[in-house]
């Protein structure tokens, strides 16, 4: 019951944090992802204090590993937070919903996880569902407005976020093998910044 709850409280906080980005749509995605990242440093570390996690926590045995999740999962996020403020929504949260299907082939791909055929079945009807709700933007590629078409921009960004933060999620996959989760989150937050 901890987890379910713990993973509702993280849906709840990821949909607060979009609706505040977009919100904040006017100024440049770059700023956003900084100013979110940065902002976390602090309330990380008090956390990390208070329940006594800080000793060691920038001791770290792949540095570079920890750079190139931070690259990836900042590019994610600049484009995440991109698509957020050209396409409504209900939109980019259900285009997001790629992520979790394209983590199953990746997992079965770079990390050598057994994915059964029901699985396989369960992720080829979901990236359907995303090409036919992403498909009506797209079309707008081919009129006149062609790439200056903001939602279509938008559908792209929201789905190459989706490729990029699958690829920074086999990253963690990776790097929690030998890091600490603290480590790791707190390397985040300070590559991104």
């Amino acid at each position: 019951m901890l987890g379910i709850g713990l993973k509702v409280a993280s849906v709840c906080a990821f949909t607060g944090m979009a609706v505040c980005v977009k919100l904040a749509g006017q100024f440049p995605a770059g700023q956003l992802v900084f100013f979110r990242s940065f902002c976390a440093i602090f309330p990380i570390i008090a956390f990390l204090v208070a329940t006594n996690q800080f000793t060691g926590v920038f001791k770290t045995n792949h540095f570079l590993g920890h750079v190139a999740r931070g690259a990836i999962g900042v590019s994610a996020m600049g484009l995440g937070f991109y698509g957020l403020t050209r396409i409504p929504l209900p939109d980019a949260i259900a285009l997001s919903y790629a992520r979790p299907l394209i983590i199953v082939v990746l997992g079965a791909v770079i990390l050598g996880e057994t994915v059964g055929r029901y699985r396989w079945g369960a992720v080829c009807v979901g990236l359907l569902g995303v090409m036919i709700i992403s498909w009506p933007k797209l079309e707008l590629l081919r009129g006149e407005a062609g790439l200056s078409n903001q939602q279509a921009l938008g559908v792209m960004a929201t789905l190459s976020h989706a490729v990029l933060a699958s690829f920074a999620y086999i990253f963690v996959r990776k790097l929690v093998t030998t890091e600490r989760t603290p480590t790791i989150v707190l390397y985040f937050s300070i590559t991104a910044s």
